[in-house]
């Protein structure tokens, strides 16, 4: 039997979570994390022009655990849902909501779902140093499209880089940890359920 820490593809959530393959269990699994996403946009400090919440966390976290497909997926869901009118945004819903100063951010959570998915596929989940790079790359991302949307709307890049980037770092920096944490802690419980039932 092969070590999980050397199957390219396996994710955390497909070693935690068993299964034969099954689109039911694949669809279940990305309405759950879609879920999650809209709960973590609840926590938030009201802040201008982009409010402060745990979403970028829970981004980051679904694409490593989901991997990237069914990460992009999830997230896909997430806009989707908040498009048609749900309040799964921090601030708002609806098409309008989603044009406005998030836009950015809102728009770059598939992509960052499906790149640290890809990542976490090759292995960058179950080191701390690697994961913390996966993490600090996704997170890069969404600063990279968020701040490119509100400089566009604002017309300063100075002031998006301000109010869209460097007030949120230290926070950041924060979620980034406990995705580090977390990860590779679940990697070694996987490994230990594998070795307790191999016994």
């Amino acid at each position: 039997m092969s070590s999980l820490a050397t199957q390219p593809r396996a994710t955390l959530v497909d070693v935690l979570l068993p299964r034969s393959r099954s689109w039911l269990f694949d669809i279940v699994i990305v309405v759950v994390f879609g879920a999650l996403v809209a709960l973590s946009a609840r926590v938030a400090i009201p802040w201008w022009p982009v409010p402060m919440t745990l979403q970028p966390l829970a981004v980051l976290f679904t694409g490593a655990v989901l991997g990237s497909r069914r990460g992009a997926l999830a997230l896909l869901l997430y806009l989707a849902e908040g498009a048609v009118g749900l309040p799964v945004f921090a601030g708002g819903a609806g098409v309008a909501y989603m044009l406005g100063p998030t836009g950015g951010y809102l728009v770059s959570y598939p992509v960052v779902a499906g790149l640290v998915g890809w990542l976490a596929e090759r292995g960058w989940d179950r080191r701390l140093v690697w994961t913390a790079a996966a993490m600090t790359l996704g997170l890069l991302a969404i600063y990279a499209f968020g701040v490119a949307w509100l400089a566009g709307l604002l017309g300063d890049l100075e002031t998006a880089l301000v109010q869209g980037m460097l007030i949120f770092i230290p926070g950041d920096l924060i979620k980034i940890a406990i995705a580090t944490l977390a990860l590779p802690g679940g990697w070694a419980l996987a490994r230990r359920n594998r070795d307790r039932s191999e016994e």
